[in-house]
């Protein structure tokens, strides 16, 4: 089944976190209509390759245009319509930047990977739970409702504007007719009459003033409220989701909704700002003894102001945190001298503001770093799918400056992962008489000069946002908190299904608590601190919990991905726990796991029964990258051979735990059937006969000690067919291990 087939089968909570992650970007008929040809393309390595991205999206466009000759033959005026608009705009959006669309692409893969991954696991985290609270969503239908029902307040009152002012243009002609009468004229008595009326017109246009006025103040104070409380409250939890989300958790939404806030108050604003300039217009036409506009207009012209300088100051964002493309799982890791990119946004969306405003990046003021690029660029409404008004950095290079001494500084592998700097951006607003300076800044950033640096560099962004909602705690690591190690191994977990496709459940992330804090009965409350995670070592070992736990996640990536992905790995299981799960199971019953004494190492252990009855164990001596390298492990699991004592070679490897047939749950991933291997008359390249490789062990009769596997040793496929095809069963193993003696 494909991946698109599993999220199409999702509960709707998870659909709709699916659905925030599709847009004009990459659209989602796209991804239903290609499902099976976009999961079979390496976007991840395209993504770090521009030759590879743009033969990618060559390949795209013209799946798309295969697409468009079938739904035209169908004639569905529909679909048509909307594959040629996103075959349009695919084009326009990257033809000059391929790369970019392949980022895209993996990011959703790798998204829909994660979500797969939340939805199979029994119980959220506590992480997790927090964020999608029921009271956040009220809060957000509430914002929503309030900045509805004031924006049709100030509306209302421009009609109550309007109104005010055609009364004082009808009073305005009516006294100055009676002025520009003779003085014999002005004391008949329709004058008089008339007099009085004006007097009553004055009267209502006095209380009109002072109603408009109170109405305007109403509106002020309506959405002085709600900034102050929920409008806020909402920033700092969009803002504290994107931190979550920056670290492998949910991915974060709301902004558009946000922006829709902050625009619909903006506009408030300045529309009510227009009231007040037309209300100063009328205060010079007329005015009188008492007349509330010369009294309460500058007051309420202050308020407003500072509401909108208020509103913002809050709407300029980082909207994507700093990253290097080259590691897009771990942002806010920069690397010296390799760009990053960037991206901000201003929530308030207007049209005059397009191509008006001018964003300097600048990095902390230690002056030790400085920004190579281009570092000022102009917001905008084009780049974004949306239409917001944002700017992406694209070029930005950190780099180290030299020291006085004229060497550099901590450049180098000795540079300090737990040193936090920032990335700031500044940039003014003019619009209707108001000049507004604005700044932001990054979350904190780790600066690494070499790639080796990058798993400690990440352990510190992990730490830092996991444990405080403060954007600027540059000073974190100098006392470090305790972290609740519920909420860590919900993160961990996310390590997994974001980076490797598939999340912890949690009976290994009850095997991570113990190697973590001992055989402890609980941990829900237990706080971790930052030295037992990231700087103590392992009891009886070289290296720290988190050092280990990298260097399986690479393990994994780059070797068993698909084992992994398809939840045949146990992975995290103590050898005490192993022996728990196999000691009732069938003989050759197998489990795979993690070795905890070797970094990146993967071993199975099998059971088997002796002729007393008595049930053994055997494991083999971890498997690291340099063994993976020369053969797949699913082929290490197929043709692994043991030899005891006089016996023949035979695979001990009959069922993974807890009764899955061995072929049944790794036949897909075998590279090459061996029935499928040549004759010695095939021949190979340049007249050499291809060879195997097949992993073999020996176990002595009185020995109970884990075994080793044997240096891979090649058998050539033709041999191997020509044994199988003329000799019995047993005078093959005889054949191999004659052979593997004899090598």
């Amino acid at each position: 089944m494909s991946q698109w087939s599993q999220v199409q089968q999702l509960e709707i909570k998870f659909l709709e976190q699916v659905d925030q992650f599709y847009d004009d970007n990459f659209p989602m008929e796209i991804r239903h209509l290609l499902a099976q040809w976009i999961e079979s393309q390496d976007w991840e390595a395209a993504s770090n390759n521009e030759a590879m991205a743009t033969i990618l999206l060559q390949n795209l466009l013209l799946q798309v245009d295969e697409q468009l000759d079938r739904v035209s033959q169908e004639k569905n005026l529909l679909l048509i319509h909307n594959l040629k608009r996103i075959r349009k705009l695919l084009q326009g959006k990257y033809h000059g930047n391929p790369m970019h669309i392949a980022v895209i692409i993996s990011n959703c893969l790798r998204e829909e990977r994660r979500i797969l991954a939340a939805a199979s696991m029994p119980v959220q985290g506590p992480l997790e739970k927090s964020l999608q609270n029921s009271v956040v969503s009220e809060r957000q239908r509430n914002v929503e409702h309030k900045v509805s029902a004031i924006k049709n307040s100030a509306q209302m009152t421009d009609q109550d504007v309007k109104y005010l002012e055609d009364l004082q243009e009808e009073f305005d002609f009516r006294y100055k007719t009676i002025q520009s009468l003779e003085q014999s004229d002005k004391n008949s008595a329709l004058i008089k009459q008339e007099m009085l009326a004006l007097q009553a017109m004055l009267n209502t246009l006095d209380y009109k003033r002072k109603e408009v006025l109170s109405k305007i103040g109403r509106v002020i104070h309506e959405i002085d409220v709600l900034m102050s409380n929920m409008l806020t409250e909402e920033l700092l939890d969009w803002k504290r989701r994107q931190q979550i989300a920056c670290i492998g958790g949910p991915l974060h939404g709301g902004l558009d909704q946000l922006q829709n806030c902050f625009t619909l108050l903006a506009e408030s604003l300045f529309q009510v700002r227009r009231q007040l300039e037309k209300l100063d217009e009328l205060l010079t036409r007329l005015t009188y003894d008492g007349d509330p506009i010369p009294v309460q207009r500058p007051q309420l012209l202050e308020k407003v102001n500072f509401l909108l300088y208020n509103l913002f100051r809050n709407s300029f964002v980082v909207e994507r945190q700093p990253c290097m493309p080259t590691h897009p799982q771990r942002p806010m890791v920069l690397k010296t001298l390799i760009q990053f990119t960037v991206k901000l946004r201003l929530l308030i969306k207007l049209p005059e503001l397009n191509y008006q405003i001018r964003v300097k990046a600048t990095i902390d003021n230690n002056r030790r770093f400085v920004l190579c690029g281009t570092h000022v660029k102009a917001m905008n409404m084009d780049e974004s799918a949306n239409g917001s008004l944002s700017v992406e950095f694209r070029h930005l290079q950190p780099k180290e400056m030299k020291s006085s001494a004229g060497s550099k500084g901590n450049e180098g592998p000795h540079m300090v992962t737990e040193e936090l700097h920032s990335i700031s951006f500044e940039t003014q607003v003019c619009l209707y008489g108001l000049t507004i300076n604005l700044e932001t800044s990054s979350l904190p950033v780790v600066m690494i000069s070499n790639v080796s640096q990058l798993p400690n560099a990440w352990a510190s962004i992990i730490w830092y946002n996991l444990s405080t909602n403060d954007p600027q705690n540059l000073s974190f690591f100098n006392n470090p908190p305790a972290a609740s190690l519920s909420q860590l191994l919900e993160v961990l977990s996310w390590q997994f299904s974001s980076y490797v496709g598939r999340g912890l459940n949690s009976e290994q992330l009850s095997m991570l608590a113990e190697k973590l804090m001992g055989q402890q009965v609980s941990y829900n409350d237990y706080q971790l601190s930052w030295a037992k995670f990231c700087k103590e070592h392992l009891p009886g070992k070289s290296f720290t919990f988190w050092v280990w736990l990298e260097a399986i996640l690479d393990l994994i990536k780059k070797h068993i991905l698909p084992l992994w992905i398809d939840g045949y790995v146990m992975g995290f299981v103590s050898k005490e726990k192993e022996r728990i799960l196999l000691k009732d199971k069938t003989p050759g019953t197998f489990l795979l796991r993690f070795s905890e004494s070797n970094l990146g190492g993967i071993t199975f252990t099998w059971v088997d029964q002796l002729e007393n009855g008595d049930v053994t164990f055997h494991s083999v001596e971890p498997y690291n990258k340099g063994r993976l390298s020369a053969l797949p492990f699913a082929d290490i699991l197929r043709d692994y051979k043991v030899i005891m004592a006089d016996n023949v070679p035979e695979n001990p490897l009959k069922y993974l735990y807890p009764d899955i047939p061995k072929d049944k749950a790794f036949g897909k991933h075998y590279s090459c059937q061996p029935s499928e291997v040549s004759k010695p008359s095939d021949g190979g390249g340049k007249g050499y006969v291809p060879s195997v490789f097949i992993p073999v062990s020996k176990i002595l009769n009185d020995s109970t000690d884990p075994h080793s596997p044997s240096d891979l040793l090649p058998m050539s496929p033709s041999v191997y067919a020509v044994l199988r095809e003329h000799l019995s069963p047993t005078a093959i193993e005889t054949a191999v291990r004659c052979k593997l003696f004899h090598s």
